[in-house]
């Protein structure tokens, strides 16, 4: 009896993968690695627009205080929101920091 690994090319295997990738709508391992790449990085744009959104309106916000235009709580939670911003934009910054070095301290 032949072996049935013989039976088939491996380009005949590819070829009927990609047409059943195709009619499925499936992405292979190397669009999947491109799509979460994408996703994270507009996470990370998506997280620093927002912070820097916060801290101008909590800019804005004091200005306003000052002037004599808002609030005094309004001006409280504004700057309590930009303390919690740029605290966890701080640690956020300081972990980039430590996952760089320990890729630096890895032997080559």
């Amino acid at each position: 009896m032949s072996d049935p690994t013989s039976l088939v090319s491996s380009a005949a295997v590819r070829g009927a993968y990609r047409t059943s990738q195709s009619i499925t709508g499936e992405k292979g391992a190397a669009a999947t690695e491109e799509s979460s790449q994408n996703n994270f990085s507009n996470m990370v744009r998506s997280a620093s627009e927002n912070a820097i959104e916060t801290l101008r309106t909590g800019e804005q916000t004091a200005q306003a205080g000052l002037r004599g235009e808002a609030d005094t709580q309004h001006v409280v939670e504004a700057m309590m929101a930009m303390e919690s911003t740029v605290k966890v934009a701080v640690s956020v910054r300081d972990r980039f920091v430590e996952a760089y070095q320990e890729i630096l301290r890895m032997p080559i």
